[in-house]
């Protein structure tokens, strides 16, 4: 600019006469005609005040003035200054068009149609002492994922298939500290661990159990042969059971139904029940429903892949299976099993009152053989040989349980990544690491992805990334016995984690075969599921994302992906009793169960040939998918739970209820206060919805009440009328009791039921006999409408904004 300003006053210091054109005033008929006109003025000439009417008039032609000499010096003086001049409208222009860059990138996650899908761009700050700036999603991504593809994920999977780790046993005490070892190991936080120390059930060595065919006099006679004494069903009760036998499918209650309806006896009997649909707890529980005295469970071979290029069970193997129907210590159910700690004298109401026994394909084809009565459906047969496939009843039968308690202590790790401006909010991710058995499926697969995950973060952590929110890694013991460990801590610590743990992400069973992908999750995570399926490379399709390969025959993806939590994960937990929003991923075979599942024969070989060699990229997958999701989870802004999903649910649940509606109307009653609690939880969805959309993401105070108010929706849904002592799988939606919606709708049922019809509901609580009770109902249906409405007005927020239609 100085030099500029120079080569001006230079110009003007040689040219005493200047030339300018001025606006002359025009004399003449036609006002405002312009005419040019060049004058010479001199300096110390003042310009006239007033030129209007005015014509412009240029410099007159070369020569004719004086003053003229000097034009080739103003274009001389002009033309060094353009590129100045040109620099400096550049550097202004480049200077707003980053101003407002910024500003709209900083804005643009509130606008758009939907606010749980986050731009590519969403920028993620690093601390003060990184010496990286800004990083954006996709660069969060591109460095996790080449900090993941740098372990070994098989190696870990095959190293821990081939160690001992049964709960509470010394190989289990030897690999804990060797993780506890590996978490120190890494740039984390805090690393600790929780010891409890619970009642587990074993089988008693100097006491096997026994199966006895029984003779005319009632006396047990023949044994039948139980291969593996080690095989056993946890929490069975103990003791002698002796009865006909019955075959009974798989176990369901409308299995059982079936039976009655067709004059097949199940009080006083023993059942033979296949493996698989439902969990062993599931199958006892029905039978005891039932009036039956024991039950019998065998892996029937039609239920696995007869693909000759896949190993399979051999037929004398025999599948573990614990069954009691919750989760934790029966023994001390609602507390946590800490050392010295007083309990009450109660027990689990889900631990069963009858003898339970695995036994294998071989033993129950001799079973069979031995059944009288009709001939099954064509649907109930199996595929043992030499096996007629009839109801029954048919000879007696002696079973002898021995299994024996004892209190053993159990050890949860833990490593945290604390949050850079929330760490009192927690993503949680968690895998089993006991397992009954070699567990290369069960638990090594989930373990070798834990560690893998745990140094890729530590990793990203010394590479400048700081999530938001803390990350919590958690390695479970007691796991084979009903997620023990998981529901041990969460029982010690419920009044804490229900306001501090945002989601939680369970690696069990993430490896069962590699051709369909399933996703068992809480309705709050699905839109987050389907934007990271979006970004992770099918393991077994080239070219294809995972999105692309489960929506590939089937337009609705979710009705492919997604499933319910089962009682027997370790997410179910989290959500049903905690109130935490929870996934578990698992690829599995199309058609057919991993076979090797809680048997010997679960080892890292024969995982690696039922996935053809694919092992290995399978499990990156699923670390790809999880690291993806805690990301996002941890460090976006707002967190991007889909609080208005529950609506939905609500509507196809009351879809249900609907179609009896002129039954109830009959008796009096109404389901309008159900209809009306669900509208006004839309509302607040919808309400809530708009106010992010227009707030300031920069505003820290406001995003923390939203991120707040968000993590809190699936809680909401847990019965605050009803105790967790009693009941403690509390969800109205994933629950089991009383006050949930599916206890509901099997009341309302009875109104169309009679007689039998009433067995299907036992379970429920209500006798069979007594059917359709108004008081009950009218207890259940307040129940449900006032958690409902409880979750509306508190995601509407402050009490001074809700609105709602009682």
């Amino acid at each position: 600019m100085e030099r500029l300003w120079g080569l001006l006053q230079g110009a003007k210091r040689l040219s005493p006469r200047p030339s300018q054109t001025i606006y002359k005033r025009v004399e003449g008929t036609q006002q405002g005609r312009l005419e040019e006109e060049e004058e010479d003025i001199e300096e110390e000439t003042k310009p006239p005040a007033h030129f209007c009417p005015m014509e412009l008039r240029g410099p007159e032609p070369h020569g004719s003035r004086p003053g003229q000499q000097t034009l080739g010096l103003w274009t001389a003086a002009g033309r060094r200054a353009t590129p100045y001049l040109f620099l400096m409208a550049l550097l202004i222009f480049t200077g707003a068009f980053l101003l407002g860059y910024v500003a709209f990138r900083g804005s643009c996650q509130a606008c758009g149609d939907d606010v749980l899908v986050v731009s590519e761009d969403v920028n993620y700050e690093t601390g003060p002492d990184s010496h990286q700036g800004t990083l954006y999603w996709s660069d969060l991504q591109a460095m996790f994922l080449r900090h993941l593809g740098e372990g070994s994920l098989e190696d870990t999977i095959r190293q821990t298939s081939l160690r001992e780790r049964v709960a509470g046993s010394a190989g289990m005490a030897a690999l804990t500290q060797d993780v506890r070892a590996a978490l120190l190991r890494q740039k984390l936080d805090h690393v600790w661990t929780d010891t409890h120390y619970v009642g587990l059930q074993f089988p008693d060595r100097a006491h096997p159990n026994t199966l006895h065919w029984v003779d005319a006099a009632g006396k047990p006679g023949e044994q039948l042969p139980l291969e593996d004494p080690d095989v056993y069903c946890p929490y069975s009760a103990t003791g002698n059971a002796t009865g006909k036998l019955v075959y009974a499918h798989y176990g369901r209650r409308e299995d059982l139904q079936h039976l009655r309806a067709r004059g097949v006896e199940t009080a006083g009997r023993l059942l033979l029940v296949r493996l698989g649909v439902i969990s062993f707890a599931q199958k006892v529980a029905s039978a005891q429903d039932f009036g039956a005295l024991g039950v019998l469970i065998y892996p029937d071979p039609a239920d696995f892949s007869q693909d000759p290029h896949k190993p399979g069970l051999s037929s004398h193997r025999a599948v573990y299976g614990h069954v009691h129907l919750g989760t934790g210590d029966p023994y001390t159910p609602g507390f946590p099993s800490f050392n010295q700690t007083q309990f009450p004298p109660v027990q689990s109401s889900g631990l069963p009152r009858i003898p339970a026994q695995p036994i294998s394909a071989d033993t129950a084809s001799l079973l069979l053989r031995k059944l009288e009565g009709p001939v099954t459906p064509r649907e109930w047969q199996g595929w043992l040989p030499a096996s007629p496939y009839r109801l029954g009843p048919g000879p007696g039968l002696h079973l002898g349980v021995n299994n024996h308690k004892a209190s053993t202590p159990i050890s949860n790790i833990f490593g945290c990544i604390e949050g850079r401006s929330e760490p009192d909010h927690y993503v949680v991710i968690g895998a089993q690491r006991d397992a009954w058995g070699p567990g290369a499926a069960k638990s090594a697969v989930g373990t070798a992805i834990l560690l893998e995950l745990v140094r890729t973060f530590s990793s990203m952590v010394s590479n400048g990334f700081q999530p938001r929110r803390s990350l919590l890694f958690i390695s479970w013991d007691g796991g084979d016995f009903g997620s023990v460990g998981s529901m041990e801590w969460l029982e010690g610590y419920l009044s804490l984690l229900h306001l501090k743990a945002v989601v939680y992400v369970s690696l069990d069973n993430a490896v069962l075969g590699d051709d369909k992908f399933h996703a068992k999750t809480s309705p709050l995570l699905i839109s987050l599921i389907e934007n990271i399926l979006k970004q992770v490379d099918s393991p077994n399709r080239s070219g294809q994302t995972l999105f692309e390969q489960v929506a590939f025959n089937n337009h609705s993806w979710d009705a492919e992906v997604i499933r319910p939590l089962p009682m027997d994960s370790s997410a179910y937990s989290f959500t049903a009793f905690a109130g935490v929003p929870a996934v578990e991923f698992s690829f599995v075979e199309d058609g057919q169960v991993y076979p090797f599942l809680h048997t010997k024969d679960d080892t890292y070989e024969n995982l690696h040939k039922v996935l053809r060699g694919r092992l290995p990229a399978v499990a990156l997958a699923v670390a790809q998918l999880a690291g993806q999701l805690l990301i996002r989870l941890s460090h976006d802004h707002l967190l991007p739970l889909d609080f208005g999903r529950y609506g939905d649910v609500v509507l196809r649940h009351i879809g249900s209820l609907n179609e009896f509606s002129g039954d109830l109307k009959a008796r009096g009653l109404t389901l309008q206060w159900v209809y009306s609690a669900r509208g006004d939880y839309i509302r607040a969805a919808e309400k809530l919805r708009k106010e992010i959309y227009s707030s300031e993401e920069s505003d820290e105070r406001l995003t923390r009440m939203y991120n707040v108010r968000i993590m809190r929706v699936e809680f909401y849904f847990l019965s605050q009328y009803v105790s967790p002592a009693d009941s403690p799988f509390r969800h109205i939606f994933l629950g089991r009791g009383d006050h949930t919606l599916g206890a509901l709708l099997d009341h309302v049922r009875l109104l169309r039921s009679s007689g039998s019809g009433a067995l299907e509901v036992a379970s429920s609580g209500v006798a069979p006999s007594l059917g359709f009770q108004e008081s009950r109902f009218r207890r259940q249906l307040a129940l449900l409408t006032w958690t409902l409405q409880g979750a509306a007005n508190a995601l509407s927020g402050d009490v001074w904004n809700i609105d709602n239609n009682f």
